[in-house]
This record gives C-alpha cells, structure tokens and sequence, in this order.
C-alpha cells in the first residue's frame, strides 16, 4: 500500500509538472534549440539589483537634503518593506497563473482585453525609458571620464551602440553573469562615492533632521525613494525564465533586503559629508578623483542595465508575436530577424527621446508616475483581490480574510495616490522649467 501511494503521489506531481509546463509560456523546453527557462533565484537577485539599484540610489541624498534625515530614511525603509509585500503579491499571482508573461498578461486576465493592451504598452514605454535614463547616465559617466572632451550626443551615440550590443541575447540566462557584474559594480560605485564623500567632506557643512517644506517640494523629492523601487514590473519576465519559479521570493527577499539597506546607509552618509548643497546624481558632487572612480564602475551597470531595459522592450514584443511558435524557440531567420529589430527599435527609441526631448529626465517622472506606480504599487492589490475571490471562495472569502483584503485596497489606493501626486508634481516641474527658460535643445553637446 506504501508503495502504490508513494507512486500515486508521484504521478500526481508529474502530472501538476505537466500540467504547468502547457500553461507555461515558454512550454516544455527539451526538443527546444533556445531554451528560456535556465534562471536561478540568486541570478533572478543579481540582474533585479543591477536594474533597480542603479540609478536608484543616485538621487536619494539629494532627496534626504530637501525633506530630512529622519522623514527620507523612514520612507525608504517602509517602502522596501511596502516592495517586499507586493513583490509577494506579484510573485503568488504568477505561480498561480503560469501563463503570464508581463504585465500585459495579467491586465488580460482582471481587465480583459483592454486591460491587456494598455499594461503592455505601459511597460514597454517604462522600459524604453528606463533604457533611455540609463543611456543618458552612460553620456554623463562618459563626459566625466573624459572630461567634457566630445560632444555629449557623440558619447550618447557611442553608449547606444554598445547598450544594443548587450540587449541582443535571446535570454536573460545569457546575461545573468553580466547582471551579476552589473550588481557588482553598482555596489562598488556606492562604496566608493560613501569613501570619496567621507575623505573630502563639504566644510560647514549643516544637517537637518526635517526640513519645512511644501506639498509640491516634498512629494517632488520623495518621488526619488517611491520609485528607487520601482522595478518589479519585470517579476514576471524574470519569473518565467527560473528554472524553478516557486524560488521566485527569494529572490525578491534579497532584493528588497538589500536595496532597503543600501539605499539608506549610501543616502546617510553622503548627505551627512556633503550636506544640503548634495547634487543628483550624488556623483556629481564628489572630488574630481573620486567622481571619476565612482563613475568609472557606475559606467559598467549603466551599460548593462541599459541593455537589459532593451532587451525587455524587444521581449515583450517578440514573447507577445510569436508566442507558441517555432520562431520563439528556434534559431529561424525570422526570428532573429524580428529580435535584432526590435532589440534595435528599443534602443534607437531610448536614444531618440533622451537626446532630442530636452525634458526627457522629466518625462521618466512623469512615466514612472503613471506606470511604475501601478506595477511596483497599485497594482498588487487587485492581483490579490483577484485569487481570493476567484480561487478561493468568492465574496465569502473576502470577508473572512479581511485582514488581507483591506490590505490589498490599501495598496490599490497607495498606487492612485502615487500616480496622481506623482503626476502632478512631474508636469509642474515641466511647466516650471520652461517659464525659467531652462530647457535645453534637442542633439546639443
């Protein structure tokens, strides 16, 4: 009897494998010539910190100079905590729909088509502007470097070429050891600018605690820590390419462990060396030496997070057109075709809007104010509300977990109230720039 029920069981877990496997969106990969699904949790961890730590810590002490010691460091670590709860939001929503891809997938599942279409595009235009951020950071790191010594918009066009040139891999799992360089030396970049800060300190130097301030003064720099988190849209992507997706919260436990605790200790003490007068990026207010250092490994995860911004653009697209087709998971003339374009298009896309949109670094506000907000945010909430209702037991089960429930509208709420506030603040800050004649023009060294 033991051993029919030990085979019972057995065939019980190959057929939830099976079953998974045919929802799964990359399929049963053993005859597949590119095959997807190689992630470990801990390359998972690696290639979200290179992502999201990247140009997320740059701008915290610039923001803990404009609000205070005290309310910057409070918000930062409820916000890696808040990350962490909707990263678990996201990550059980997955698991229990294996055939979801992004967040265009889940928009179809809760919202329907248009659902489906609107969360698509959303987070393809984020990523294309992630990338284009992350190009416009590799100019600046190279213009440092260099001294000023070419034109900017040469440097962009040298950055893009090589951000293309990272992007091409057909999976993440070709690009994992990069991520794991990427983290690497973001991490390096930090330390760094923490030492340079330390050895040449800003003289007088005054710290505060809170700073007086308004609505619109505030909610503008507290926009750096909400979105320094905001990279778990691509939980999803990164999720279907494990090798073992239950895995998946360990590596968002590491992630958010570690940016929660590296972004408040590299904003403390660069803020507390240089004080008020702190630029962002923060590298812009180190020692000519130790600018040139820190920015010097910066450039590796610019480049290499800008390649995989890119290369979750043309994903998106590729996944979306030929999903359960032979061109996905084979060496086709079509489909790579198709990839070394679109792989192109993301780029040249990011490339276009960071060099020829002078207010470009305020569009990013404004997109990550009207999408990252939902994605890292608001939109957990009805994920949750979604399983409960669907998979367990309706409205009973609503009402019997209400704990949860009231949590998950909390957190719809919290991304509303983001993207408003958010918003607003971004269009302000145009408007502002324009009326003072500070905006720059288009392809302008």
């Amino acid at each position: 009897m033991s051993n029919l029920n030990e085979k019972k069981s057995a065939e019980d877990v190959g057929s939830n494998s099976s079953r998974i496997e045919e929802h799964d969106v990359f399929g049963s990969e053993h005859d597949h010539d590119i095959q997807y699904k190689t992630l470990s949790w801990q390359f998972v961890a690696f290639l979200m910190i290179a992502e999201i730590v990247s140009n997320g810590m740059l701008s915290l002490p610039n923001a803990m100079a404009a609000v205070g010691i005290v309310p910057s460091l409070v918000l930062t670590i409820f916000l890696g905590i808040f990350g962490l709860f909707t990263a678990k939001l996201l990550v059980d929503f997955k698991l229990n729909h294996p055939d979801v891809h992004s967040m265009g997938d889940a928009g179809y599942i809760i919202f329907g088509p248009i659902g489906r279409e609107v969360l698509l595009f959303g987070t393809i235009v984020f990523a294309v502007f992630g990338a284009g951020s992350e190009l416009l950071s590799g100019q600046l790191a190279l213009s440092t470097l260099s001294n000023n010594g070419l034109c900017s918009t040469y440097l962009l066009v040298i950055f893009s070429v090589a951000t293309l040139v990272m992007a091409l891999p057909r999976t993440l799992g070709r690009l994992s050891w990069p991520g794991f360089i990427s983290a690497a030396t973001i991490t390096l970049c930090g330390i760094l600018a923490m030492v340079g800060a330390g050895v040449s300190p800003t003289p007088g130097r005054s710290l505060s605690a809170t700073v007086p301030t308004t609505f619109y003064d505030a909610f503008l720099a507290i926009t750096s820590p909400v979105f320094a988190y905001a990279g778990t849209f691509r939980f999803f992507i990164l999720i279907s390419e494990m090798h073992r997706p239950e895995d998946a919260m360990k590596a968002a436990w590491t992630l958010q462990v570690f940016a929660t605790i590296f972004y408040a200790v590299f904003s403390v003490v660069v803020y507390c060396y240089i004080g008020p007068t702190v630029a962002s990026p923060a590298l812009l207010s180190l020692s000519p030496v130790w600018a040139k250092t820190s920015f010097a490994f910066g450039l590796v995860n610019f480049l290499i997070s800008g390649g995989l911004y890119a290369h979750t653009a043309a994903k998106l697209v590729f996944v979306r057109l030929f999903r359960r087709s032979r061109h996905l998971y084979s060496h086709t003339v079509l489909g790579w075709s198709v990839w070394i374009f679109l792989c192109f298009a993301a780029t040249a896309t990011a490339f276009i809007f960071a060099t020829a949109v002078p207010i470009f670094s305020d569009l990013v506000g404004i997109t990550a104010s009207v999408f990252a907000s939902w994605y890292t945010y608001g939109l957990a909430g009805f994920f949750w509300l979604y399983d409960t209702y669907y998979l367990d037991n309706g409205k009973e089960a609503l009402r019997r977990r209400w704990g949860g429930t009231l949590l998950a509208v909390a957190t719809i709420l919290a991304g509303a109230f983001i993207c408003v506030a958010g918003t607003y603040v971004s269009i302000k800050l145009i408007v502002e720039a324009y009326q003072s004649g500070s905006v720059g023009k288009p392809f302008s060294c």
